[in-house]
């Protein structure tokens, strides 16, 4: 009973860390709800798309007097925004962002006018959208999946350090294998589908998603050899733990690969 509570709070553990990197992440889609001239709407304006098709920017605004307008440009170059009218189909606003190479970004507006009023869906600031490759799901759904279990077994870990009547090495070798598995093998491969580049992190880059496994590695690998000879070395299994659980709580693709138009 007392592991059977141990792994239930480990689940829960990981997956409060996993949603809340989700949801503050830089590609999380910008949600919320406007009133313009007495119209009602909510929106999800996205953050991230691929770049095999030009990306449509669709809003649901029932209201006939309701016109929108899609502002862009590419982000941090001098270019003149753009703008395109907004098409009405039905109850929908639509306009296309062009597609972008891998890792490219556009900043952009919705700006919709209704009886002599116009306000801009994202406020005064431009939302950020960047452009990647298709990463087939035979890799992705994997990747996810063992980066998933490699946070449940170092949160697991973490709380049989806890107990001293448990040798938490067994769950920290199993740890180190998933997530050199997830992070060094399926996570470049997926990079390299999505931008182009197998890695960037250091020493070749400033990647934080990179970064961040690069770190939580080495503080298991430093765990395991701690632990070496069937030692607990429960103080530095706890801390690996807690590493990994605070490295992957950092916003996921923050400070993640961006492509320079000037060169």
């Amino acid at each position: 009973m007392r592991k059977a509570l141990l792994w239930i709070l480990a689940v829960v553990l990981t997956l409060a860390a996993a949603v809340y990197q989700r949801m503050t992440g830089p590609t999380y889609p910008v949600k919320g709800r406007a009133d313009i001239s007495g119209n009602a709407l909510s929106f999800r304006l996205p953050r991230s798309a691929e770049n095999m098709t030009d990306c449509e920017i669709a809003i649901t605004a029932a209201g006939t007097g309701v016109s929108g307008r899609l502002e862009y440009m590419r982000f941090k170059t001098n270019d003149s925004w753009t703008r395109v009218e907004m098409a009405r189909n039905g109850d929908a606003l639509s306009a296309i962002l062009p597609k972008q190479p891998a890792a490219g970004k556009l900043a952009y507006k919705v700006i919709l006018s209704a009886g002599g009023e116009e306000r801009s869906l994202s406020g005064n600031e431009p939302i950020v959208i960047r452009f990647k490759g298709k990463v087939p799901n035979a890799i992705q759904i994997p990747h996810i999946l063992i980066m998933f279990l490699a946070m449940l077994f170092s949160t697991r870990a973490g709380l049989a350090a806890l107990d001293k009547t448990h040798n938490p090495r067994k769950l920290a070798i199993i740890t180190c294998v998933l997530l050199f598995i997830g992070g060094f093998i399926l996570g470049p491969i997926m990079q390299n589908y999505a931008f182009g580049k197998y890695w960037t992190g250091i020493p070749l880059g400033t990647d934080l998603t990179d970064n961040k496994t690069l770190i939580a590695m080495a503080a298991w690998i430093a765990a395991l050899v701690a632990g070496r000879k069937g030692k607990a070395a429960r103080g530095w299994v706890l801390a690996a733990s807690i590493i990994l659980l605070l490295v992957y709580s950092i916003p996921h693709s923050l400070l993640g690969s961006e492509l320079d138009y000037s060169r």
